[in-house]
């Protein structure tokens, strides 16, 4: 089954396609993706998706060094709940560490692996990418990505000793040396790159340590356990795509990588169905979204996927015995 990864992976992707005078549609239906799956925040999108994306624009824009464009910009927000963490650690490892122990809030599929060893740190990433020699423009904005984000936190002139790709050079290395230095390796058994291990020590310029408590405590209360199996996978999938109104059995199985036959036999491990799945997962978003007097009732039809305020109101009084009016009221 296809490994997920979340939409923020590809910010700044649809742009850049822009600026050179290419339409990113075709581009996007050629892999199964819609305008709404980088739009809507917070959203998974299928990894090999993304990485094929990435590979199609690179071609489609002449632009051999797409993904490391895209990592050029990068700013830590893109981290999403992870960034908050990473404010609230004091130095690069803890940093790293948190990225690491946390990872599953942002992508399925990326490992962040760090060995000290000979007064180095090598940092590696791996990606559930198929096939993996398709994945050089996801390869470089990832590995960019994640090396800007080290120089946010330790600002100045840092640099890594050694970067690695496991693909061939590309013709033009201008970007490349200017972004990720001077000594950059291709053909290596690994992606990623290694700094001296003192580095590990340099402060986070972004610690602030009044916010380190409520940094712990916010990521803590937000980070459940990365999903153990599929049902778990269906039901994430089912909640951040309810938005969209595109919430359905085939854009399930199709984020997923399988058939809907494939969804069937899954959800018949724990004796349910997709419509028993999709109505819990509703029901159980509806208590919190009618109970956030924030929110108009119009909005959280929108929120649970019904393009009507109307026919939202008659599934809740199906499933709640009570208006969505009536039930705030009473709150």
């Amino acid at each position: 089954m296809t490994l997920l990864v979340r939409n923020a992976a590809l910010t700044g992707c649809l742009e850049l396609i822009r600026s050179r005078e290419c339409d990113p549609l075709p581009l996007l239906r050629s892999v199964g993706l819609q305008v709404a799956d980088l739009d809507m925040p917070n959203q998974w999108i299928a990894i090999d998706a993304a990485a094929q994306l990435l590979e199609l624009s690179a071609d489609a824009t002449g632009l051999a060094d797409f993904g490391l464009r895209l990592a050029e910009n990068r700013k830590i927000s893109n981290l999403g709940p992870i960034s908050v963490a990473a404010q609230g650690e004091p130095d690069v490892r803890s940093v790293l560490m948190t990225l690491s122990r946390y990872r599953h809030l942002h992508s399925e599929a990326i490992n962040v692996r760090m060995v000290e060893a000979d007064d180095l740190a090598k940092v590696r990433l791996d990606f559930g990418t198929t096939p993996a020699g398709a994945s050089r423009q996801f390869s470089e904005m990832m590995v960019g990505s994640l090396l800007r984000l080290i120089k946010i936190v330790v600002g100045g002139r840092w640099a890594p000793a050694i970067v690695c790709f496991t693909h061939a050079a590309p013709a033009d290395l201008t970007l490349h040396r200017r972004s990720l230095g001077s000594s950059i390796r291709f053909g290596e058994n690994f992606n990623g790159f290694a700094f001296y291990a003192s580095d590990l020590d340099s402060p986070n310029n972004l610690f602030d340590h009044s916010f380190q408590p409520f940094a712990k405590k916010y990521i803590e209360t937000i980070a459940s356990p990365r999903p153990v199996d599929d049902l778990d996978r269906i039901r994430e999938l089912i909640e951040s795509t309810l938005p969209t109104g595109r919430c359905s059995l085939q854009h399930v199985a199709k984020t997923l990588g399988v058939n809907r036959t494939t969804v069937h036999r899954l959800l018949g491990r724990s004796n349910t169905t997709f419509s028993e799945i999709l109505n819990t997962t509703r029901a159980d978003l509806a208590r919190r979204y009618v109970t956030n007097r924030t929110s108009s009732l119009t909005d959280v039809a929108c929120l649970l996927g019904f393009s009507e305020l109307s026919a939202f109101s008659r599934w809740f009084r199906n499933e709640f015995g009570s208006s969505p009016t009536a039930w705030r009221d009473a709150l």
